[in-house]
């Protein structure tokens, strides 16, 4: 394995971890109330909440539960091809430890591989790996660490019959050139957009009285223009109520924050925006112009939570974490590529029909195949495409919405709960993390059902996050969203559950979940032109990727 691997950045109670390898000896936190293995480590027990904790060695011994095999170069010290694993522990298969599969060739490695820990000292910290036992694999797989039926099922109750989401309504909605490598000043797009939506509502800048946005301030890599400060600083709205931040049930949160200021008499308008310009900024970086983000001199840098305990393997980009989550779905389940194919080729049609779509052209599953490997199961048409634009949303007061320009499209419910563990490597194997919560939340705050949606609109920052929230919101039984999928023509315009008509950021672009907002408003409103689905009433729109996940319902006004 590469010499030079990210450091992590160790908080006082991980030390142990990092240089536990020293004598050949894996440890885990203990918690000493409720005798539960505890990691990543914490200072207090996720079980009991108890802080009496110590440390306790370990066999060593476990099992692969998923894993990718990668073929893109994503961080300097690791040439592909490597492994990324997910391997569940043999005294506690709720504890995974995120690793590389080293002493085997990586086409050996498969789901229920029995491996054993060795380290690899590099600059004083001890990296746990994992090698092959030559054992053959295992008949069963480990017991799930979280069984998504039963968090499903378990959503906290509606606190009031009172509902916020009657108070508001969407009103406006922009979006700004779109394309690949615009080269523009990003804020610029996002003045575009948020024109556009003002003027979409029928208002004008001086009536909007509230911003929102995600993840707002300079986030690195092209994810943001400055947040409110740049937006404020360049149209000074003198808002009377503001949020932006990065710790929210995905990018809906932008969106639930604005309805809950507006529901409360805080602000009557509120715009929404998301801004990204990745294409651009990975240009500016090929060119010289600037440098990657958090590089100190010569690249030395270490890695902070939440990547602390995966980039040192190599977990440069999200389709690896998804990745491992996707091969054990596909061991667990039976799913294959062809599912995720379906998926692709399906979003491609609908972005045929999509005058604003960055890719068009058609594509057959024989092009789905064909396309080179970036993170197995995952070809280069199972990844979206980074790209500059800006989409902004008004959210309005109820009682505004129907002296507006458009027909408002209201809100039934959202969906924000936590369910399951919020690390990354952690907890759900079988589908992308934060998916399950945010599904169950949502249908316990509405009457309607699944068989009252009309169209879907799924995140898709890799084509398995669609498999996920198809299974996540029930349209299919869980671990049969291949089934669901199969072919296609269920998901297609004119089949029963048309997905991502603008052709989702597969195709579409990767607008970072604003663009999923921007189709349901539009195809509520009929003006989907030739991808618009016929009588079109309800609208799921899902988000996240990887972050805590969104759900949001909804309707045309009644």
């Amino acid at each position: 394995m590469p010499a030079n691997r990210p450091q992590p950045y160790q908080m006082p109670e991980a030390e142990f971890y990092w240089s536990s390898g020293a004598d050949g000896r894996l440890r885990i936190q203990h918690c000493d109330d409720c005798d539960q293995l505890v990691h990543p480590p914490k200072p207090v027990c996720h079980y009991c909440r108890s802080t009496n904790r110590s440390v306790v060695g370990v066999s060593g011994a476990g099992t692969v539960v998923g894993f990718t095999v990668n073929h893109q170069q994503w961080l300097p010290s690791f040439p592909p091809p490597y492994v990324l694993a997910s391997v569940a522990l043999a005294e506690d298969a709720r504890v995974m430890i995120t690793t590389n599969i080293v002493g085997c060739d990586p086409d050996d490695v498969v789901v229920g591989l029995p491996v054993a820990v060795e380290f690899e000292e590099d600059r004083g910290t001890w990296f746990p790996l994992f090698r092959p036992t030559g054992d053959a694999p295992a008949a069963d797989l480990p017991p799930l660490p979280v069984d998504p039926v039963a968090t499903l099922r378990s959503a906290r109750p509606m606190v009031s019959t009172e509902k916020f989401e009657d108070k508001v309504a969407i009103t406006g909605i922009g979006m700004s050139r779109l394309g690949r490598r615009l080269m523009v000043d990003p804020l610029e797009l996002t003045v575009e957009a948020a024109r556009r939506a003002v003027e979409d509502a029928g208002l004008t800048f001086d009536d909007i009285d509230g911003l929102s946005t995600y993840p707002a301030g300079s986030a690195p890599g092209g994810h943001s223009e400055g947040g409110i400060v740049a937006l404020e600083s360049a149209l000074r709205l003198r808002p009377t109520w503001f949020n932006g931040g990065g710790d929210l049930p995905g990018q809906s949160g932008v969106l639930v924050a604005a309805m809950m200021a507006v529901a409360t008499g805080l602000c009557r308008h509120v715009l929404c925006f998301r801004t990204v310009w990745e294409a651009t900024a990975t240009e500016r970086m090929r060119q010289g112009i600037d440098a990657p983000h958090g590089m100190g001199a010569g690249g030395a840098h270490k890695v902070a939570a939440p990547m602390d305990f995966s980039l040192p393997y190599g977990a440069g980009s999200a389709a690896m974490t998804l990745g491992v989550r996707a091969s054990h779905h596909f061991a667990r389940y039976g799913t294959t590529r062809d599912a995720l194919g379906a998926i692709a080729t399906t979003q491609r049609y609908h972005a045929s029909l999509n005058p604003d779509a960055i890719y068009r052209d058609p594509m057959s599953m024989d092009d789905y195949y064909a396309a080179r490997m970036i993170t197995t199961p995952f070809g280069l048409y199972d990844c979206d495409i980074p790209c500059d634009g800006s989409i902004a949303v008004i959210v309005s007061a109820a009682d505004t919405a129907r002296d507006l320009r458009q027909m408002p499209v209201r809100v039934e419910s959202i969906g924000t709960q936590i369910l399951e563990p919020v690390e990354w490597d952690q907890g759900t194997i079988t589908h992308e993390p934060q998916v399950l919560g945010p599904c169950a939340h949502l249908w316990s705050r509405s009457s309607l059902t699944t068989a009252d949606v009309d169209v879907a609109l799924l995140y898709d920052g890799f084509s398995f996050n669609c498999l996920s929230w198809l299974e996540g919101l029930g349209f299919c039984e869980i671990g049969e969203g291949g089934d669901f999928v199969a072919g296609g023509d269920r998901i297609r315009l004119g089949g029963a559950l048309p997905i991502n008509t603008h052709g989702g950021q597969l195709s579409h672009g990767r607008t970072h979940g604003f663009g999923f907002f921007h189709e349901a408003v539009t195809q509520l409103r009929g003006h989907g032109g030739a991808r618009q689905v016929e009588g079109a009433e309800v609208a799921v729109v899902t988000n996240g990727g990887l972050t805590p996940g969104g759900a949001m319902l909804l309707t045309v006004d009644r």
